[in-house]
């Protein structure tokens, strides 16, 4: 997978899921929320991208292991911020830019 493929699915995640991050951390001051914010899937995106095997793996199994990665690591990143149901928020934040890129993918 190129460069170009993934900044252009990165940037559509953070479109996505930056906003779900800044809302759940509205107790942090404006700078924490926005470095916990951006730095969620800024962690885990390319992790996913480019370390998983895209072409030797069936497409649903390496699905549900980038997901349950992205959720879990997302999951401990909001808990090093202390911010009020990490879980929920990341399984939030995970399956709105899921549905977006299926839908986008299918369309």
């Amino acid at each position: 997978m190129s460069l170009n493929d993934w900044s252009g699915a990165f940037l559509l995640t953070q479109l996505i899921e930056v906003p779900i991050y800044l809302r759940s951390a509205r107790s942090l001051p404006l700078f924490k929320r926005a470095t916990y914010a951006f730095g969620a899937s800024t962690i885990t995106h390319p992790i996913i991208w480019f370390c998983l095997p895209w072409e030797t793996m069936p497409y649903v199994t390496l699905l549900i292991v980038a997901e349950g990665f992205a959720f879990g690591m997302e999951s401990l990143w909001g808990r090093y911020w202390r911010v009020p149901r990490p879980w929920l928020t990341s399984l939030a934040a995970n399956a709105t830019s899921l549905a977006v890129g299926m839908l986008i993918r299918w369309v």
